[in-house]
């Protein structure tokens, strides 16, 4: 069985919330993706509950995209701590983490249900799953003990 690098990964000594970059991958063709760990509540200590990880995780996957060029995929970690976000190209923390900060401060403070996409049972898999109040709650908790560039020290922008 192949191994996963977030199956190696220390999970009692990351502090969280941060980005970490996982890998940067090169195609057969010279195409470059980056994977990113978003922690956003300490692993083993907090998870968030479905509905909040749920509307976060709809949200940002417009909010990415408004901010930065070459998003492919940001999904949510079954563990309910954060997200995997895959990227075109070559980026690092530095850049990412400004990102991530900014669309949760417009969870937390701009977004209203209206904003939400992927919300009906036609674009959804399971329409019922969703909190807007619960993702604002997070996201400000989260901002509250800041996005670090870092997932060892804490290194706060």
């Amino acid at each position: 069985m192949a191994e996963v690098e977030s199956f190696q990964l220390d999970h009692t000594k990351v502090k969280a919330p941060y980005v970490r970059r996982i890998a940067e991958e090169v195609g057969q063709n010279g195409d470059v993706i980056t994977n990113f760990d978003i922690r956003l509540v300490q692993p083993n200590e907090d998870a968030m509950p479905t509905a909040a990880l749920h509307t976060i995780e709809h949200l940002l996957a417009s909010l990415i995209r408004d901010r930065m060029d070459g998003m492919i995929d940001c999904s949510p970690f079954g563990c309910r701590t954060g997200f995997h976000m895959i990227v075109w190209g070559k980026h690092t923390t530095e850049e990412v983490a400004p990102v991530i900060k900014s669309s949760l401060e417009a969870i937390a403070d701009v977004v209203t249900w209206e904003d939400v996409p992927g919300t009906t049972i036609e674009s959804c898999g399971n329409y019922r799953d969703h909190s807007l109040f619960s993702a604002k709650e997070w996201s400000k908790k989260i901002l509250t003990e800041g996005i670090s560039t870092d997932a060892f020290v804490r290194k706060v922008i």
